[in-house]
C-alpha cells in the first residue's frame, strides 16, 4: 500500500522560502505522477503544482507560477517542492498526491493517494 509522508512546513516571513518532501513508500516513484496541492481556511484544496513520471514535464498554477519548483529525486523516492518568494495567500496545508494515471493534471479527483499535509504559515 503506497504510503506518502510530506515534511518541511512551518513558519516563514513574506518573501522567504521554504522546501517541502514527500517521501513515497510502498511504490517506486517512477511509476507515479506526484503533485501537491493546497487547502488554505475555508477553501478548497486547490492544485499548486505536479510532475511526470520522468520528471520531464513540470505543471504550475498561475499563482505560483515562477515561484515554485516541483522536482523529484528517484533514488531518495521522494519529491520536492521549492517555494521561493513567499506570500501571505500562500498560507495553507500543503498536501502531496500521487496517481497512476498517464496525464499530469492538477485536477484533485485525477489523484488516488494522499498523504496528511503539512503546514505553512506565511506571516510577518
Amino acid at each position: 500500500q503506497l504510503r506518502l509522508v510530506e515534511s518541511g512546513g512551518g513558519l516563514v516571513h513574506p518573501g522567504g522560502s521554504l522546501i517541502l518532501s514527500c517521501t513515497t513508500e510502498g511504490f517506486h516513484l517512477d511509476s507515479l505522477i506526484m503533485g501537491w496541492f493546497r487547502q488554505a481556511p475555508g477553501q478548497d484544496r486547490e492544485g499548486v503544482a505536479s510532475i511526470n513520471r520522468m520528471g520531464s514535464r513540470q505543471v504550475y498554477s498561475e499563482s505560483v507560477k515562477g515561484r515554485f519548483a516541483i522536482s523529484r529525486d528517484y533514488a531518495k523516492n521522494t519529491v520536492y517542492l521549492q517555494m521561493n518568494n513567499l506570500k501571505p495567500e500562500d498560507a495553507g496545508v500543503y498536501f502531496c498526491a500521487a496517481e497512476e494515471g498517464t496525464i499530469t493534471t492538477l485536477i484533485e479527483g485525477d489523484y488516488d493517494y494522499w498523504g496528511q499535509g503539512t503546514q505553512v504559515t506565511v506571516s510577518s
